[in-house]
């Protein structure tokens, strides 16, 4: 009996909680269809957006933070792996090796305390500002239920008494409703119509609270660890002193005007001539020692050349890597400079074509290169000079290397800077040759052999390498 009695009261519950359920929803029915007037309090409403915006930013706060804290945590995981990496390279027999690790351990230390007092003092107050937000909601959304019930109530009994046929015990039972129902929801609004805004002014503690802790922490933070980074600055001067002989020198970056190892820019010197500036070289090998002569300061680069005849004007116009033409050079115009475009491949026979037959014996490299080699095109003419038809290659003649363009002489002193350059003295003859691969020509910069070289070894491994165009003057 007890049972049935007991699902008896669970059923009624149910049924009861099914009825109030279609009540509200025909009462929301009919008040968005007006045909039912609905409770209003623009102040409460108010405080509900208020609400709603203060768990919007408070949510995304405590998403941002617990960001930061994993953040600090990675920062934590690799300043210990840095510092494991000095103790394992600090040598046993250094000074200072006790002390670097001593400060390594309060490295490690500092980082735990920072991470630990974040979460206590900043994560878990965020945590505690926002728990009191899901109650608040669900009253929020409570009070909402028991406002669609008083209307409901109230218009039932508005019902009745507007009836043609009045039935006084249902009227009474009706009001008895209705004051229960509107008891409920005042009780419920007037609570929350006094939490809502109080807690919609805390927020501002709660800010100047939460960031005044993030501050202060990390202050206190940076100058623990300024204190152990001085410390660990002294261990190493320390050793820096011990081993002084063997100090590592960091190279500064190179400026406009000072020229790097790979960025070799032949310049004029300061008469103000203008000069090709080459491209950036990225295939030299490291600079040899003792390239200066002892007792002469010389200039190292081009763009440092402080003494010096003037240089010969360049073409007008200086190719790059994207422009693409071909250059014509006057047979009769011995002091013209050609320019060599190292984007335009051409086959080795225009080369041929231009300059007429080859001659019996000839060793054609140009053939056996790559088709993206470079090449001159050359316009000849019907003329001679000296007898010999001249061209812009001299691959046809046994005396002189593979691919011969043309002649040019120094018309001052170039000091190499890298293995791959040509160390030139003025009156210095120099046969230009193409280069091996084009992508390598800077612009600016020619492939050629020093005659007198090419004439004692006849090896163009040993001999040939780069020198600035604007150095030299073509003399054939």
């Amino acid at each position: 009996m007890a049972e049935m009695g007991s699902k008896g009261v669970t059923a009624g519950k149910i049924a009861s909680n099914v009825q109030k359920k279609l009540t509200r929803a025909q009462e929301k029915v009919l008040q968005k269809l007006g045909k039912a007037d609905e409770t209003k309090d623009e102040q409460f409403e108010q405080c509900v957006q208020n609400f709603n915006k203060q768990l919007t930013e408070g949510t995304r706060l405590q998403k941002d933070l617990r960001t930061y804290l994993a953040s600090v945590k990675a920062m934590h995981e690799a300043s210990k792996k840095l510092n494991e990496c000095l103790q394992e390279v600090y040598e046993p027999d250094w000074p200072g090796r006790d002390e670097a690790s001593k400060i390594a351990e309060n490295n490690d230390l500092l980082w735990m305390d920072y991470h630990q007092k974040l979460v206590d003092q900043a994560l878990l107050t965020m945590d505690t500002y926002l728990g009191q937000f899901p109650d608040i909601k669900s009253r929020i959304a409570k009070r909402g239920r028991k406002l669609v019930d008083y209307d409901s109530a109230r218009h039932h009994y508005e019902s009745l008494q507007t009836a043609k046929k009045k039935d006084e015990a249902k009227i009474a039972k009706a009001e008895e409703e209705l004051i229960k129902a509107q008891k409920v929801f005042e009780e419920m609004n007037v609570d929350l119509q006094e939490e809502l805004p109080s807690l919609w002014n805390s927020r501002v503690g709660f800010y100047v609270n939460t960031f005044q802790s993030i501050a202060g922490l990390e202050e206190n933070f940076h100058k623990e660890m300024s204190k152990l980074n001085q410390n660990l600055n002294d261990v190493l001067i320390s050793l820096e002193k011990q081993h002084g002989s063997n100090t590592f020198t960091v190279k500064a970056q190179p400026s406009d005007n000072v020229p790097a190892k790979g960025n070799k820019s032949p310049s004029p010197p300061p008469d103000g001539s203008p000069a090709a500036t080459p491209e950036i070289r990225v295939n030299h090998e490291p600079e040899p020692a003792g390239a200066a002569t002892p007792g002469a300061t010389l200039p190292k680069s081009p763009s440092q050349l402080r003494k010096g005849p003037p240089v010969p004007p360049p073409p007008k116009h200086t190719p790059s890597k994207e422009v693409k033409q071909e250059q014509i050079l006057s047979l009769f115009d011995d002091t013209f400079v050609p320019e060599i475009s190292v984007t335009t491949p051409s086959q080795p026979a225009e080369a041929s074509e231009a300059a007429g037959a080859q001659e019996p014996g000839e060793t054609t490299a140009s053939e056996a290169a790559s088709s993206s080699l470079p090449a001159v095109v050359v316009e000849t003419f019907s003329a001679t000079v000296n007898g010999t038809v001249e061209s812009g290659s001299g691959a046809g003649r046994l005396d002189l290397p593979p691919g011969f363009m043309f002649k040019v002489q120094a018309q001052h002193d170039y000091t190499a800077t890298d293995t791959d350059e040509l160390q030139l003295k003025a009156g210095d003859v120099v046969l230009v040759i193409p280069f091996q691969n084009p992508e390598e020509q800077d612009e600016g910069w020619l492939m050629g052999v020093k005659e007198s070289d090419w004439n004692q070894h006849k090896e163009l491994e040993k001999c040939r390498g780069v020198f600035p165009e604007n150095f030299t003057e073509r003399v054939q």
